[in-house]
């Protein structure tokens, strides 16, 4: 164990697996350009390496598209379809960071998102939450992050418009992640 550059009390450096049971990863639409309609991936999987310093950690996550769930059998059958997902050819969403910046007391998380097949730099805001053991024996991390993508650069096209003018689905979609990660082989 090491003592990062940026004060975290109980940081810790090592291999992290993501407990999927006790984390997140969403999507949130506009409908109609009124509500905001929220997906969950229930498939996931992650590593995430703390470094020495915190900017010196990374994380890989993989996605499984067909896993995504909006509480409506109509609604995630067409987000899978060939309008949005397009799951039969692009079965993975995947996430490999680039670099993590310091943004105050928190951190600004750059990476490459492959989605519908094409992969964009991207930037995640990055809340580190804490380090902590778990009843089991075990050290766990948690952290959030947030940000913001746009269907259209990611090659998806389907974009039905209202008469009145707006679209019925945001091209914007927003990213909502909470993870909590269990220690596998910590750092001599």
């Amino acid at each position: 164990m090491s003592t990062p550059a940026i004060a975290i009390p109980g940081y810790v450096t090592g291999t992290w697996s993501i407990d999927t049971v006790h984390s997140d990863i969403s999507i949130t639409a506009r409908h109609f350009m009124l509500s905001k309609v929220r997906g969950h991936f229930r498939e996931f999987s992650g590593t995430i390496v703390t470094g020495a310093t915190p900017l010196e950690s990374s994380v890989n996550a993989t996605i499984v598209a067909t896993s995504i769930d909006t509480n409506n059998e109509q609604r995630d059958g067409h987000i899978r379809s060939a309008d949005f997902l397009d799951v039969e050819k692009f079965a993975e969403v995947t996430f490999a960071s680039t670099g993590i910046r310091a943004d105050g007391e928190d951190y600004k998380l750059d990476g490459d998102l492959t989605l519908h097949g094409v992969t964009k730099a991207i930037t995640l805001n990055l809340e580190l939450n804490g380090f902590g053991p778990d009843p089991y024996g075990g050290t766990r991390v948690a952290l959030a992050a947030k940000g913001s993508v746009l269907r259209s650069e990611f090659g998806m096209s389907f974009h039905p418009m209202m008469e009145t003018g707006g679209a019925v689905v945001s091209d914007k979609l927003e990213v909502i992640i909470e993870i909590e990660a269990v220690l596998n082989q910590p750092e001599a």
